[in-house]
C-alpha cells in the first residue's frame, strides 16, 4: 500500500505543504479565494489518486496540479472574454472608431508577438505586466533567482519592441 493512502501520512503531508501550496496558488492567481480552491482541489486529487502517486513525488504532483488548475481557469476565462468581445450587447458606440481600430490592431500585434516568446519569457512577462507581480515575487513563484527573472523580462521586452513594429496587420 502506498504511504499517501495512509490517512496519518496524508495528514502530515497536508500539514507540511498546505502553507507553501497556498502561497504558490495565491502567487499564481492573485486571488485568495481562488487560490484556496486550487489548493483544496489539488489535495483532493492527490487523495483520490494516492495509489498511483509515488510519495516521493507527491510535492511535485501537488504544485503541478495547482499550476494546471490555474491554467485551465485562464483558458476558460479567455473563452468567456472572447465570447463577450463578440457579443452584440456591448455598447461601443460612444468610443472613437479610429481608436477602437488602433486598439484592436495593437492587441492583435501584441498577442502575435507574445506567442513567439519562449515559455519562460512569456510567463515572466505576463506575471509582471498582466498580474502586476514584482520581480521578487515572480522569482519566488517560479523558484528561480531574481536575476533570472530580470534577464527573461529584458529579453522579452527586447523581442516585443523589435517585432511589434515589424508586424503589419
Amino acid at each position: 500500500m502506498n504511504k499517501l493512502c495512509e490517512e496519518s501520512y496524508f495528514n502530515s503531508f497536508y500539514l507540511e505543504h498546505i502553507q507553501s501550496a497556498s502561497n504558490f496558488a495565491f502567487y499564481k492567481c492573485g486571488n485568495q479565494e481562488a487560490s484556496l480552491d486550487y489548493v483544496q482541489e489539488a489535495f483532493k486529487k492527490i487523495w483520490e489518486n494516492c495509489a498511483k502517486i509515488d510519495y516521493k513525488k507527491a510535492k511535485t504532483y501537488l504544485f503541478t496540479t495547482i499550476t494546471n488548475l490555474f491554467l485551465n481557469t485562464i483558458r476558460h476565462e479567455k473563452v468567456i472574454l472572447s465570447y463577450a468581445k463578440e457579443s452584440p450587447y456591448i455598447d461601443k458606440t460612444n468610443l472613437d472608431p479610429e481608436y477602437l481600430l488602433e486598439e484592436e490592431e495593437f492587441k492583435q500585434k501584441l498577442l502575435f508577438v507574445i506567442k513567439d516568446l519562449t515559455p519562460e519569457q512569456r510567463e515572466v512577462f505576463l506575471l509582471n505586466r498582466i498580474e502586476d507581480k514584482k520581480y521578487r515575487e515572480i522569482a519566488e513563484i517560479l523558484n528561480v533567482s531574481q536575476k533570472t527573472v530580470e534577464k527573461r523580462m529584458s529579453a522579452a521586452l527586447k523581442i516585443l519592441r523589435e517585432k511589434i513594429t515589424e508586424i503589419k496587420i
